[in-house]
């Protein structure tokens, strides 16, 4: 069995018909548990006291701002090698909810940021790459609405996500890439269970994190199907359009 038949809308629309409902309760509870728990049940941390608790917000909103943007790539790169009108429309619909975590984890970083470094900015390599990369998140979405054409809107907003991969790469691993130029430590979560907060902290936030995801795959396919709705309205428009153009007696 193929995955390329999703890319035909009206089986998208059948899967992602029985799949959202459930990704939006699963997300809603896991959200729930995770904050609540993360929140209300967990001890202090010896050094930065109840503001590491941000980190039940930050941590899951950066992490899903950056993974979105790779899933935007990733379905620009099939809709444009394949053609699938459906991969670019998956795209589309990403981008609004991942230029809100974006800013979403930039607003929460600096709130985490002065009381743990004593500022509310700084321009180290990662938090320089994550605010490029919600300019591009901006661009990209100002670029589908500044086309009216929805096919060379999707090849000329195809190209500029995949030109903005490079920076959520560098926001993904600047840790790695750039070492003590960063105020940033390792990654919270990792398959290295040495290098994961202490598991007081991490049960809540894996949690918390399965909730983002969830939520998000919720969202996503809600979106995408209105966008695959507005497109098929648009067709239906310009044939009736064609026909009631056509001159008396010939067809249209």
């Amino acid at each position: 069995m193929s995955i390329w038949r999703f890319a035909n809308p009206t089986n998208f629309m059948r899967l992602s018909g029985a799949l959202m409902p459930v990704m939006a309760v699963g997300g809603a509870a896991a959200l729930f548990v995770g904050v609540v728990w993360g929140l209300f049940f967990t001890p202090p941390d010896y050094q930065q006291g109840d503001t590491v608790r941000i980190m039940y917000i930050h941590v899951p909103a950066a992490m899903m701002a950056i993974n979105i943007y790779f899933i935007m790539a990733l379905a620009s790169a099939i809709g444009i090698i394949r053609r699938h009108h459906v991969s670019f429309l998956v795209a589309k619909a990403a981008a609004p909810i991942g230029a809100g975590l974006t800013l979403a984890a930039i607003l929460t970083g600096a709130l985490w940021g002065q009381p743990t470094w004593g500022t509310w900015w700084e321009w180290d390599p990662k938090l320089t790459s994550i605010l490029i990369m919600l300019f591009f998140y901006l661009g990209y979405i100002g670029l589908w609405a500044a086309i009216d054409d929805p096919d060379k809107a999707s090849d000329l907003t195809g190209v500029l996500c995949l030109v903005g991969v490079v920076f959520a790469v560098f926001a993904r691993y600047a840790v790695e890439i750039f070492g003590d130029q960063t105020l940033h430590q390792g990654a919270s979560l990792s398959l290295d269970a040495e290098s994961n907060v202490d598991p007081v902290f991490y049960r809540p936030l894996i949690v918390t994190v399965a909730g983002f995801y969830m939520f998000f795959i919720a969202l996503l396919l809600q979106r995408a199907r209105t966008e695959i709705r507005l497109r098929r309205t648009r067709a239906l428009r310009l044939a009736a359009a064609a026909e009631g153009a056509a001159p008396a007696g010939e067809p249209a």
